[in-house]
């Protein structure tokens, strides 16, 4: 099926083609342009002509467009799931939770574009401010470039549009060159509801051409990204001084307790670090159980691994499709191999037919293997003995990243020194790091990234604070 560019309003043609292909299969399921320089300006002008019409819409008509996108996401959620699927290669059950989460996102943006406010500032708390009047409101920082990953091709990028629009932004948005179909879909739902043109504009291209120019453009007024924490520190260094929101990556771990429920246990980390083949940023990767637990632990989750069903996505009963390119399954298959050459025990996996890579799960890793010091990306877990509960909260905790984690323990004193002892976004309590309601504030730590989404505090990152002081006649 052939697709366009949308910019400004309407569905144009662009450069060379792109082919958008069936993740498990290879066959082609879509095609479309990809944006030239002169695409990507028009984008950009057209986005700027809308920012006054987006700014001055009220607030209920903005609302109002966002919860009829919601109504439609539904009404179209088994043709978004299985678009999916196939561009994406995630298994039909988890392509169906994520249409759900994302019509929550824009029907929760649709609540919150009616709760923008600020204060009153008692200038007078100081003696300078006697005589003046203070408030402080909040105003849409203008174009916004939403630049989304492949992993979630559809909630990723509800994320970004949801609350730029519910706080009065436009938006460019550029999708993942290799699952782009999921974002063609929203932009229609999107018209369909009754966006104006120009509001959000969709452009397709790789990172090192159409993504450049976004970046790097004085006319965006904030980025908005997710992706690698090398890309994030390239934003950074070319971006000029604009708004940067970057989600990064992460080596997700779990610290289980000796008092936990490894059956449970053991099947929430199977789930949390093989689903969408591991291509979660909040995907299980370090499991740390103290050594009176860790034998019988590994056997446990060694066997809800195995019990996952591999296969096509589109198939209901697949938990665990292909990964996105046969270049991701290469790279897996040689840090499996190198850890493999430095010591490591494969207890299950370690094998790939064409794009699936089988869920892997390792022992005897060291902190300074890939598979444990880098962000794995891909259907590798590994499970590592601790002493104690203290020295598996310092494992866990010895990383550059710091996105989520999670601990599994009854005993609410571990609880609270997990809290204290943990540098991360997120610490989540008896379940996996994979944990994520779309409306708490959700970020990481250190290098994984700066800035939180959550729509509510997306909106904060998307606005800019506009103070008013007022002198009072005498």
């Amino acid at each position: 099926m052939e697709y366009k560019l949308l910019i400004d309003g309407q569905w144009v043609g662009g450069g060379a083609e792109l082919e958008v292909k069936n993740k498990y299969n290879g066959e082609i399921i879509g095609v479309l342009p990809t944006a030239r320089r002169e695409d990507l300006d028009t984008a950009l002008a057209a986005a700027e002509r809308a920012e006054d019409v987006m700014a001055e819409m009220p607030a209920h008509k903005r609302a109002g467009i966002l919860l009829r996108t919601a109504e439609l996401m539904s009404e179209r959620a088994d043709d978004l799931a299985k678009t999916i699927a196939a561009e994406a290669g995630k298994a039909l059950k988890f392509a169906c939770a994520e249409v759900d989460r994302a019509v929550s996102v824009f029907t929760i943006a649709a609540e919150e574009a009616k709760r923008i406010h600020g204060e009153t500032i008692p200038l007078d708390a100081v003696p300078s401010g006697e005589g003046y009047f203070g408030y402080w409101s909040r105003r849409p920082v203008g174009v916004i470039a939403a630049i989304s990953p492949f992993n979630f091709p559809l909630n990723l990028v509800a994320h970004k549009v949801a609350p730029a629009l519910a706080a009065g932004n436009t938006l460019v948005l550029k999708p993942a060159t290799t699952t782009p179909l999921a974002a063609v879909k929203l932009c229609q739902i999107l018209q369909e509801a009754g966006l104006p043109a120009g509001a959000i504009n969709l452009v397709v291209g790789s990172g090192g051409t159409v993504g450049e120019w976004l970046i790097t453009d004085e006319r965006v007024d904030k980025i908005t990204f997710t992706g690698s924490p090398e890309i994030g520190r390239h934003i950074l260094s070319v971006a000029g001084i604009k708004k940067v929101t970057l989600e990064l990556g992460n080596n997700s771990p779990v610290v289980v307790a000796p008092d936990a429920d490894l059956d449970f246990v053991a099947k929430r980390c199977a789930l949390g670090a093989f689903y969408n083949s591991g291509q979660v940023c909040i995907s299980v990767q370090r499991i740390y159980s103290q050594k009176q637990v860790f034998e019988p632990f590994s056997e446990k989750f060694v066997k809800a691994t195995e019990d996952m069903v591999v296969g096509d996505p589109l198939d209901e009963r697949v938990d665990v499709g292909p990964m996105i390119d046969t270049k991701e399954v290469d790279r897996i298959e040689n840090w499996v191999k190198e850890a493999q050459d430095s010591g490591a025990n494969v207890l299950t996996g370690g094998r790939r037919e064409g794009t699936v890579y089988y869920p892997t799960v390792l022992s005897n890793v060291d902190a300074d293997m890939r598979v444990i010091a880098e962000e794995t990306f891909g259907p590798v877990a590994s499970v590592i003995s601790s002493d104690d509960f203290e020295s598996a909260l310092q494992q866990a905790n010895d990383s550059k990243f710091g996105l989520q984690v999670g601990v599994f323990t009854k005993d609410v004193d571990r609880v609270f020194k997990a809290v204290r002892k943990l540098n991360f976004g997120g610490v989540i309590v008896n379940d996996t790091p994979n944990f994520r309601a779309d409306h708490m504030p959700y970020g990481g730590n250190r290098q994984s990234g700066l800035g939180r989404e959550g729509v509510k505090f997306a909106m904060e990152d998307m606005t800019n604070i506009q103070l008013v002081a007022i002198r009072l006649n005498s």
